[in-house]
């Protein structure tokens, strides 16, 4: 595997193999979902490269960044072992430059869902996605459906300006519990974890509700919220029922009538973690 720092390796990089390229962009601490996305990339492309980047423009001031999990040993190995071609590892000067002036904004995306809690977030997820598409120019972009706003609001991006990537979505890959895997799931104390599992449940039980033919938005939200209660999760910053491809909301007291199903989003705050799932409720 190559290692590259800067665009020139990259373009150097890009330049010397034919064949199509997948690209992973990842913040690092990297674990079997990212292995599954690189796993996806693998099959779908000729050469894969992944990129280890922990993007400061898209933490908040009172966010973790300075705490975020890096091992960049550990998940160097990992890629090398999984036959990852390249993995690109930039500094934040190399991704910015010294003093940069344009942002990419994907709105009214962008400051929904998590964008109502964590301002300018999805901003700097899209302008520092932007850059890394411009730099490696992959054929596809191989992104994980835990992070559905991201997903969606990176498509939004790819269609709004043209860009010539296909962007792939990869289930979630979850634990034993149904936990969906995440670097900050490693926050959690025994406690919380136990109480994290019930994150999963709420979202099988409105899909099972959903499967016996339940169609009140409301009526589907309590019955999440219910299974977050008695796993005595808290602090909920939201549970949600969404169209799944625009996000748009449904009227309140609604109920869902579009043919296509949509999509339960729950986040919520267990100690210093902030955690996101989602499920598509579908009738199979």
């Amino acid at each position: 595997m190559e290692r590259l720092t800067d665009r020139q390796d990259v373009w150097r990089w890009r330049r010397q193999g034919g064949g199509s390229v997948g690209f992973v962009p990842t913040m690092g601490a990297l674990h079997a979902g990212h292995l599954s996305l690189l796993r996806a990339a693998q099959a779908q492309s000729d050469r894969v490269i992944a990129s280890i980047f922990v993007n400061p423009t898209q933490f908040a001031a009172h966010e973790d960044f300075d705490r975020y999990p890096r091992l960049p040993e550990a998940d160097q190995v990992l890629l090398a072992e999984a036959g990852c071609d390249a993995l690109f590892s930039p500094s934040v000067a190399e991704i910015y430059g010294e003093d940069p002036h344009t942002v990419v904004r994907v709105e009214p995306l962008g400051s929904d869902l998590c964008g109502r809690f964590r301002p300018g977030h999805f901003q700097g997820v899209a302008t520092v996605v932007a850059i890394l598409l411009n730099m490696l120019r992959p054929d596809r972009l191989f992104l994980g459906w835990k992070d559905y706003q991201q997903l969606i609001v990176l498509r939004k991006m790819v269609q709004d300006l043209a860009m010539p990537v296909e962007i792939v979505g990869v289930p979630t890959l979850r634990e034993a519990d149904g936990l969906a895997m995440s670097s900050r799931n490693r926050y959690l104390t025994p406690a919380q974890r136990q109480q994290a599992a019930g994150i999963h449940q709420a979202l099988m039980a409105a899909h099972q509700a959903w499967q016996e033919g339940e169609r009140g938005v409301e009526s589907l939200l309590a019955c999440a919220r219910r299974v977050l209660a008695r796993a005595d999760i808290r602090e909920i910053d939201y549970v949600e029922v969404r169209d799944a491809d625009t996000l748009e909301p449904v009227p309140a007291m609604g109920r869902w009538e579009k043919q296509a199903d949509p999509v339960m989003l729950i986040a919520v705050r267990l100690g210093a973690a902030r955690l996101i799932d989602n499920r598509i409720l579908s009738s199979t």
